[in-house]
Formats: structure tokens, sequence, C-alpha cells
């Protein structure tokens, strides 16, 4: 299964705070918050949304491509990506812009303050799906990029007679509800976790009762309570794998949409999607960065199997 990856790709600033932001936060004084946090430690990766669930789905044996924008500084980044299996010929370079860049702060408890600067992900919308003319694509997974170019996606995987799966995370709050809303109508898939979902029901209007009319597929991931799969009526819990210890969080929900889409591009049933991505969020919540994490099809296979039983299935994932 081809799947096209339309999410941001950009270069994460990541900072820990030896801290706890709730006792830093007034209640009394939201309206004028002002806040610095010294942090005591920070480094550079490579991430994005994009990449991130693809440099998983490459790990594990999937197709993905990236559809996006960057800056002059892709080089080293593109390299790294190819060199690991992910297709980037749907990048365009805007020469005149650096790559997006992602700032996150974490505290003792997970939580994250973060920001974002666009960049060359500002030009994201002369990316167009309806310019590819390489492998035929089988799947549109639209992630959090530019809004325009979020909402051309819809329309264009209508366009091309394309599923779409509907991942708008971080954009949520940024999307009108009348956008929401219509993402959500006309997708095949949703992932979001819980937190978007309530934004998701508050500003388009609608229960989970009818968005699962609406939409095939839906996900929600609970953190480390699990994830929910509801499909055909069916609603599926799927626990969340136990880490090693926890580094840091970032890019876990793109791990964990990456280990399930490439389950289902091998045809597997989707509550076998649902741990495959379980354990892929769990190797990047004990690594330091989304894409630090790495593992052989072997190594997760032989792991997955101390938590959940496939009853072989998952052999199918091993090269043949």
């Amino acid at each position: 299964m081809r799947v096209a990856l339309t999410g941001s790709i950009a270069y994460d600033y990541l900072m820990t705070f030896p801290g706890r932001f709730q006792e830093h936060i007034l209640a009394e004084k939201l309206g004028s918050i002002s806040l610095s946090f010294l942090v005591d430690r920070m480094v550079k990766r490579q991430g994005g949304v994009g990449p991130n669930i693809g440099y998983t789905m490459a790990l594990l044996g999937g197709s993905p491509i990236l559809f996006s924008t960057v800056g002059q500084d892709f080089g080293d980044y593109r390299a790294w990506l190819e060199s690991h299996g992910v297709d980037t010929r749907g990048v365009q370079v805007i020469e005149d812009e650096f790559t997006a860049s992602f700032f996150a702060t974490t505290d003792l408890d997970n939580n994250q303050i973060s920001s974002f600067y666009p960049g060359a992900m500002s030009h994201a919308p002369q990316v167009k799906l309806t310019d590819w003319k390489e492998d035929p694509l089988d799947l549109v997974v639209i992630s959090p990029t530019d809004p325009v170019a979020m909402n051309q996606y819809i329309d264009e995987s209508g366009q091309l007679g394309l599923p779409y799966l509907y991942d708008p995370s971080q954009q949520t709050v940024r999307l009108s509800g009348e956008e929401l809303r219509r993402g959500v109508t006309g997708a095949y898939a949703m992932f979001v976790n819980e937190y978007e979902f309530c934004l998701i029901e508050k500003h388009t209007g609608l229960s989970l009762e009818e968005i699962k009319k609406m939409v095939e597929l839906v996900v929600i991931t609970l953190g480390d309570q699990g994830s929910l799969i509801y499909f055909d009526g069916k609603e599926i819990a799927v626990p969340a794998v136990p880490p090693q210890e926890i580094v840091d969080p970032t890019g876990v929900g793109d791990a964990f949409r990456g280990g399930f889409l490439t389950g289902m591009g091998f045809g597997l049933d989707l509550e076998l999607c649902g741990m495959m991505g379980a354990l892929a969020a769990c190797y990047c919540l004990e690594s330091d960065g989304p894409q630090s994490h790495y593992y052989s099809t072997p190594d997760f296979i032989t792991r997955f199997r101390e938590h959940f039983d496939d009853t072989g299935k998952l052999d199918v994932l091993l090269p043949q």
C-alpha cells in the first residue's frame, strides 16, 4: 500500500524543564499569563509529522511517500530519510526559505508547551497530489501542515478518487469548525488523540455516534491508557505497551500512526494494527526524538510477542 504523507517536515528543538508546568500556572491569572522556563537540556532532531510517520513505516517495511515543502537546509535530512527507505520524490525545495521548526519544552510529567515556525511549510499548497505522475497512490494521510494545503488535499483526494485518513492533530485549534467538519465528513478514517477529539466534537457539533456513521474507521489514542478503534459498529480497546523508560514523548502519536498504517498495508486486522501502533509508539517514547529509535523487523516482532499474541500473523512483515 503506497501511502501519501502530506504532513509537515520540520526540525525539532526539544527541551527539558526539570519541574512541573502546573506548579507555575495560576488559574486566576490566565488572562495575563507571562512565563519563562529555564530548561536544562536541548537537542535538535529531524521531525515533522510526515517524516515521523514515514520513518516508522519504512522501518517496518511500509511504502511511505512524502508530499511537502522544505527549505534550503533539507539536504542532509533528505539523505537520512532516503537511507532509511522513505520516498522523498514528492518533496519540493523552496530555495529562499528554511525548513519549518518545532520548539517543544517537556516537564517532569511529560506535559509539553510547544510552538511552531512554518518557514517553507507555508508554501505547501504548491505541492499538488494531482501533479503526481509516478507510482499510483492507495491512501492519502492529511496531517498537520499549512491549513490551506490540508483543505486542498481533501479536494484533491476526491478528484483522484483516493480515500484519505484525516489527522488534524496540532492544527485542530487552527482550523475552523466548518473546515474540520468537511475534513471529517469525507474521510475514510480519522486518527486523533482524546483531547483533539473533544475539540472536534465542540467545534463541529458532531458527536462520536454521528462521526462513526460518516467515517469508516475512527481511532482515538489515549496516551498511557492505549487506544480505541471504532470500525464496523465495534469498539476495540488496545492497551499501551509499557515503556522500559520514558525519554521524550515527541512524535509518539506519529509513530503510532506509522505502525498502524504499516499493519493495514500488509492486510492485518485492525486490532493487530492497533497493537503494532502501540509498540511503535513505545519505541519512540523510549528515545530522544521522533526518529532516534531503530529496530529491525525481527526485533519488533520478538518484542511484540512479549505483549500480544499475533498467532504468527506478523511473520508477513519479514522479508520474503
